[in-house]
């Protein structure tokens, strides 16, 4: 989809061409009478439909059709407020990518959704290139779920791209994050050979899953939604790097990511990884923030975003917009204190009225 005036509406969110308008006014710089907002509730006549979130395990295992039918139901009840946009990934776990070009899923306890892929690459020379096997289990499984999906939610959802753990994070994901650490000191030239071939996966995959999620014809959402392009983009493992060493990998990876995909929110991750505030804040692909303080840090300890104004008050000093999640009282509070062209607000509220009281406040208060 190249133009705005080509965005549809939604059976689950009538009013997606006015939501697309608020967020192309947010990519220039500008607001229609109040921030982008996000919000959150349970649809008037569904008040007593429980809601449904899918698990890594679920869209591994799960049979695919009988999954759809609960993820519609779930978007059926649910009121996407402001520019929320309803919305299904079909990822199967933050290693994934790695996964795709030879590794195994590997589960926790039980207890817990979480899953990894085993580590493989156990000498770089007779491994690289990085190649993704399009008969690999997993992305059979994904591709088929999103043509299912495609087909079936066509007109009634947007189809989000899967959890792009790319660049370091699939070297890390696939070779081990303590090898990869001392592969970083001790053979910098292989790790470059290495980050070559694991950028061309990134376009491998997001050109193919742009075509099987019918993005093209349908949007983009991920965080963020544009009719032309938009994604998250990432790389966990900056937290354990020195500047120098995600200056020479990560910085030019997520600046080609982000030239690729159109509109990028950075999922940074983890107060230590700040270190590379500068580089990031001079990324000029990369314009929205989504920072995640991590537990145990602010006053209650929760890694809320009012707790942390000063840093995001500073990023969007430097030009960039900032991605927060807050209670209604939070936002109210916060609204007070940063840029209105530079936020996206995000939140969830028990009732529809609730939620578009929050909207008229801002509107009132912008």
């Amino acid at each position: 989809m190249r133009n705005l005036s080509e965005v549809k509406p939604l059976l689950y969110k009538p009013d997606m061409p006015e939501a697309a308008k608020r967020w192309e006014a947010f990519y220039h710089g500008d607001i229609i009478d109040r921030p982008v907002t996000l919000v959150f509730a349970k649809r008037k006549g569904f008040e007593d439909r429980k809601p449904f979130h899918s698990t890594y395990h679920d869209r591994v295992f799960e049979p695919i059709d009988p999954l759809i039918d609960k993820i519609l139901a779930h978007a059926e009840g649910t009121y996407y407020g402001g520019e929320a946009v309803p919305s299904f990934c079909p990822t199967m776990g933050p290693n994934e990518m790695a996964v795709f070009c030879g590794g195994e899923l590997s589960w926790g306890d039980g207890k817990t959704d979480t899953n990894w892929s085993k580590s493989y690459i156990e000498d770089w020379e007779s491994f690289l290139p990085f190649a993704l096997d399009e008969n690999n289990k997993l992305w059979r499984r994904l591709i088929e779920f999103y043509e299912k999906c495609a087909k079936r939610m066509d007109g009634k959802i947007i189809l989000a791209p899967i959890d792009l753990h790319s660049n370091l994070d699939l070297l890390a994901a696939a070779r081990g994050t303590e090898n990869l650490c001392y592969d970083i000191i001790d053979n910098p030239l292989l790790i470059d050979r290495a980050m070559i071939s694991a950028r061309e996966i990134f376009k491998q995959v997001w050109n193919k899953i742009k075509v099987v999620g019918n993005m093209e014809a349908n949007g983009y959402y991920q965080q963020i939604y544009s009719h032309s392009g938009a994604a998250t983009l990432q790389c966990d493992f900056s937290i354990m790097l020195s500047p120098e060493s995600f200056d020479r990998w990560v910085a030019p990876a997520l600046e080609e990511e982000a030239s690729i995909v159109g509109h990028a929110i950075y999922h940074w991750d983890g107060y230590d990884a700040l270190r590379h505030f500068e580089t990031v804040m001079n990324l000029k692909s990369l314009y929205t923030i989504s920072f995640i303080p991590g537990e145990g840090l602010g006053k209650g300890g929760h890694g809320e975003h009012i707790d942390f104004l000063d840093i995001l008050k500073k990023m969007q000093d430097r030009g960039k917009a900032v991605h927060v999640w807050g209670t209604p009282e939070q936002i109210k509070i916060m609204h007070k204190e940063l840029e209105p062209t530079k936020v996206i607000y995000n939140t969830s509220v028990d009732t529809q009225d609730e939620a578009d009281a929050l909207l008229e406040w801002l509107v009132k208060n912008t």
